[in-house]
């Protein structure tokens, strides 16, 4: 995703978890505050928003990847480019907390997702009985598989809106652009550069 002359930044966002989980439901309120009714995803929905992060305006690529057991095999293909993860529970679906768990362990693993920021939003919290997002962080264990990379856990409802704004926010102060990455690189070659110069004195 190369940046060229004036063109934005842009950070790629994967939005993960489980076949109905309300992925597809949650990307559409984000990009149209509209509640749409979807059917599983077969592949993957992208859309883009403008957003705006310490003065730079930059582009929030929001993939949406099918969460079917065929289609998780395959969320490793989209990790090259990714500057955060978002992974959708469902709230109110007890039975496969389990299951969804074991998914966000094993995205975590991968080498090119290490130390990107993760949003877990605990989504359906409209549902009579849902758990709540500290529930849902202490049965993820969040603190202990998290403890290298920022991590937030916000509850929220596809369908009422509720807690999306405040995702999307908290989404777009973690998220890691390309000049935060040209930032740490440029330090470290200036601390070479100064090693360098001493070692020459």
């Amino acid at each position: 995703m190369g940046l060229h002359g004036s063109k934005q930044p842009e950070a790629q966002v994967l939005i993960l978890g489980l076949d109905k989980a309300g992925k597809s439901t949650l990307l559409y309120k984000l990009r149209h505050d509209a509640c749409v009714s979807t059917v599983p995803t077969i592949g993957f929905n992208v859309e883009m928003l403008e957003a705006r992060k310490k003065s730079v305006n930059f582009i929030l690529t929001l993939w949406d990847i099918g969460g079917q057991a065929k289609m998780r095999a395959h969320w490793k293909s989209f990790h090259q480019d990714a500057a955060a993860v978002v992974f959708v529970v469902d709230s109110s679906e007890k039975e496969r907390l389990e299951e969804a768990r074991k998914e966000l362990e094993n995205t975590l693993r991968s080498e090119q997702l290490r130390g990107l920021p993760l949003i877990i939003l605990a989504n359906k919290q409209d549902v009579d009985g849902a758990l709540t997002a500290t529930e849902i962080s202490d049965t993820f264990n969040l603190k202990k598989i998290c403890s290298t990379r920022d991590w937030f856990i916000q509850p929220c409802s596809a369908k009422t809106g509720f807690g999306v704004q405040e995702a999307l926010k908290r989404l777009v102060q973690l998220v890691k652009l390309p000049s935060d990455t040209a930032t740490v690189k440029d330090s470290i070659k200036e601390t070479v550069h100064n090693l360098a110069a001493s070692s020459r004195r």
